[in-house]
């Protein structure tokens, strides 16, 4: 397996605060890697370090194969970094922004007239291209943030809470765009405040809490670790909640939790084959249901399980 980027033992202080202690990062060419943790768990740092902006105190990490303190030079030519808010310049329109950063990366006026323009139709954005970035919507100035970073043809992409405070139109848009990054070749590596983010993107997720990893591995990996399924039963007359929930209770040894507000019922279960024979007790008693399901913990859940703190805590 080939690896963009490799971090180990990454240490890193500010004072008597110990933001990074030995965290450990690998994440695979061409794939999506999602970095979760709570406020202070110290996944800004780490991108900031995987990015040449800081030194760790200790460990080393490379990127496409070159030493972030040997080589850093080397290192931002192959990565492309967007931050939390979108970075242009809003009095100016989309094409002179997208210029603006060719130039800027040695390119010559026309090779940037060139790249802005591929740019701003691969996101989507050429109709807009003359208009000043102010005008553009929430989402659209997203997207051309991320065209921007892309300008010089990165290797690696840091996403650093790409769609924080946008609507869900406009998050769905940003997925979109990131989605066919992705396909293109690109690697990736997110931080993200929405645990349903890193569900729907990333390929695998490192969950960091006090500088250390705690847990990491595909989404559905992490929640069999925290836990076994959980059975749903919603059943369509709310009459029929009592004996939904004594059979529910006699098939998993668990009384099931309730809530009479949306008449669901859950218990936890550690044997699939419970649906089979759920759905056949409820025939036999007559027993119609609008929602019945098996599903892993969410991503919330493991979140909470894993770091103690509830997923509205997580920030940049």
């Amino acid at each position: 397996m080939s690896l963009a980027i490799q971090a180990e033992g990454l240490v890193k202080r500010f004072g008597d605060t110990v933001a990074l202690n030995g965290v450990d990062l690998e994440v695979p060419t061409g794939k999506v890697v999602g970095v979760l943790g709570p406020n202070g768990a110290g996944k800004t740092t780490a991108v900031r370090i995987l990015a040449t902006l800081l030194r760790p105190d200790a460990g080393h990490a490379t990127v496409g194969g070159y030493d972030v303190l040997r080589d850093p030079v080397r290192v931002r030519g192959l990565i492309g970094l967007t931050g939390q808010y979108a970075s242009v310049d809003e009095d100016l329109s989309g094409t002179e922004n997208m210029v603006l950063i060719g130039r800027l990366l040695g390119l010559s006026r026309p090779a940037a007239k060139a790249r802005a323009a591929e740019l701003l139709e691969q996101f989507e954005l050429t109709d807009a291209a003359g208009r000043s970035a102010k005008t553009y919507s929430g989402g659209m100035r997203r997207r051309l943030d991320l065209a921007a970073s892309l300008v010089g043809r990165p290797q690696v992409l840091y996403l650093d809470e790409p769609t924080t405070g946008l609507d869900p139109h406009a998050r769905n848009e940003v997925w979109h765009v990131i989605r066919r990054l992705v396909d293109d070749g690109s690697t990736v590596l997110l931080t993200t405040q929405y645990l349903d983010e890193a569900d729907q993107l990333a390929d695998s997720i490192t969950v960091i809490d006090h500088g250390r990893v705690v847990a990491e591995g595909r989404a559905d990996e992490l929640k069999r670790r925290v836990g076994g399924q959980t059975l749903q039963v919603r059943p369509t007359l709310e009459t029929d909640m009592d004996k939904v929930a004594t059979i529910l209770a006699d098939l998993t040894g668990v009384l099931p939790a309730r809530d009479d507000d949306v008449a669901l019922l859950t218990a936890p279960v550690s044997d699939p084959v419970l649906l089979s024979t759920l759905v056949r007790k409820l025939d036999e008693a007559g027993i119609t249901a609008d929602e019945l399901a098996l599903r892993l913990p969410s991503l919330d859940e493991v979140f909470l399980a894993l770091t103690g703190k509830p997923a509205e805590e997580v920030v940049a």
